[in-house]
């Protein structure tokens, strides 16, 4: 696809109406990432299901809208971006009635997988959207903008989906989709310039196909290792051998085909994938945390619905002064510092989260929220305006799909993670403190007897065994935040002023 300056075309595009128009499909596709944690408890009540069952609502969204994400870019090249993006979003609204009027857990996993495919392609063209109707010397500006509805989504997912829960019912989680998605397709038929078709695109099948194999194995491991005990199961060894063929085999056929799934050019660019891979990790630590965080005050503290997403306001607060603040400097100071100052708020953050205990109060349950929100918005928006600076303006399309693809597993691989990982330390750390139960012991049940006394006593356990196994996760996250360091360094920062005359671009 060609770019046109907006004087070739005879009219300046409307910028605002462009950035509106796509960051409500941006903050309705990832709202619905995080829209249903706050109700998994409900919803686990209405469907019969487990705890690690649950989960699944949440993965099979997250893993379907990852491996459809770089078809994008195929997918944009022979309709056309702007016929794509409304395809998209009208696709995601039919699956999300469909959500809503599930019956049974695999009716809604599977309706769940269906959404995520449907909503796949709509972050990563809205971002090229924007990114073609902003100059380059605005690109921060743009990423700005866009940062904001990306980020937004699960900011409001909690508190939305706990007033909908409480109020009405799990149900509404999804339906609240239909109205947003109505007018967002009239808008992007109305004001979304089109851009130039290539019909002739091949998609190549085997690269997909080998992709989607490696991405659904690996989360098939993840989501059910625990369950099954790990490596030591037939299922997870066959899964993992499945994720490693399939890897390899994409690897290859990529390397040796004409049209290669995924453009190979992305990888020669050590910015961009640099950003990728840290992109990968914040969602990885950022999705991780924000499903642990509503489950541990519905479950542990009792909080009701509604309280344990209003909890997450704070974060979301701290994360708008960020992007506000950031989308005024970024051009002025090096974005590595301002990703090094994310970091460290975010990872003293989840430290300070791991040191709480059942007695923690909202009021620092609020500022350690503000704090992360701050960091948070200190990675994504940088991360994001740097991962594209380097990257030439025909490999926008295959940059954004694969950006995103790389965002969308992060979060899918942190929240298999965290999940696993609460169920099997809740486990352990039950067992341990167990040993130290003896009839010799004083316990404060003088006053229950027998097989009461024995159920408080386990419900006791049970919950100090689960808020270890919360504070253990939080920990765990804080650390991988260090593993950004590395793939900091790597970045290249590159100003771009503005020149005389120069004039947005667009497609065609």
């Amino acid at each position: 696809m060609t770019l046109v300056s907006a004087a070739a075309t005879g009219r300046e595009p409307n910028r605002v109406l462009i950035v509106v128009i796509a960051m409500a499909a941006s903050v309705m596709q990832v709202l619905d990432t995080t829209i249903a944690n706050v109700a998994l408890p409900h919803m686990q009540g209405s469907l019969g299901a487990t705890q690690d069952q649950i989960a699944w609502v949440l993965t099979s969204y997250i893993v379907a809208s990852a491996i459809a994400t770089p078809v994008t870019a195929w997918f944009a090249a022979i309709l056309g971006r702007t016929r794509a993006f409304a395809i998209c979003i009208a696709a995601f609204t039919i699956t999300s009635i469909l959500c809503g009027a599930a019956m049974t857990l695999p009716q809604l996993v599977l309706f769940r997988l269906l959404q995520g495919v449907a909503g796949a392609g709509i972050s990563p063209l809205a971002q090229a959207i924007m990114l073609d109707a902003y100059p380059r010397h605005e690109l921060g500006k743009a990423m700005s903008l866009f940062s904001v509805g990306v980020m937004v989504g699960p900011i409001l997912g909690p508190i939305v989906g706990g007033w909908l829960t409480q109020d009405y019912s799990w149900r509404w989680c999804f339906y609240i989709n239909v109205p947003i998605g109505i007018l967002t397709v009239l808008g992007v038929l109305a004001f979304v310039p089109e851009t130039t078709r290539t019909p002739g695109r091949k998609l190549d099948t085997w690269g997909f196909v080998f992709l989607s194999l490696a991405i659904g194995s690996v989360q098939l491991v993840l989501d059910r290792g625990e369950q099954k005990g790990w490596f030591e199961s037939p299922e997870i060894l066959a899964e993992a051998a499945l994720a490693v063929f399939g890897l390899y085999m994409f690897v290859v056929h990529s390397a040796t085909s004409k049209h290669a799934f995924i453009d190979l050019r992305l990888f020669r660019d050590v910015t961009f994938m640099s950003a990728t891979i840290i992109m990968f990790l914040i969602f990885m630590v950022y999705l991780g945390a924000l499903v642990l965080l509503p489950q541990m005050l519905q479950l542990e503290f009792n909080y009701p619905v509604l309280t344990a997403g209003l909890a997450t306001t704070p974060r979301g607060l701290g994360m708008l002064v960020a992007m506000f603040t950031i989308g005024r400097i970024i051009n002025k100071v090096n974005p590595r510092y301002i990703v090094f100052f994310g970091m460290a708020c975010n990872a003293a953050s989840l430290y300070l989260m791991s040191r709480w205990s059942l007695n923690v109060s909202m009021a620092e349950i609020g500022w350690t929220g503000v704090l992360q929100g701050l960091g948070m918005g200190g990675l994504t928006l940088p991360v994001s305006t740097l991962a594209f600076s380097t990257l030439p303006n025909d490999l926008r399309n295959d940059g954004t799909a694969f950006f995103n693809l790389m965002r969308n597993m992060g979060g899918a691989v942190g929240v298999a993670m965290v999940s696993s990982r609460l169920v099997e330390l809740t486990q352990i750390h039950h067992g341990y403190l167990a040993e130290f139960m003896t009839p010799f012991r004083h316990l404060p049940l003088s006053s229950l007897h027998g097989e009461a006394a024995m159920k408080l006593l386990n419900l006791s356990l049970t919950q100090q065994a689960a808020m270890i196994a919360y504070i253990n996760g939080f920990l765990l996250l804080s650390l991988l935040t260090a593993v950004m360091v590395p793939f900091v360094l790597l970045l290249k920062f590159q100003k771009v002023r503005s020149q005389p005359g120069q004039m947005a671009a667009v497609h065609d």
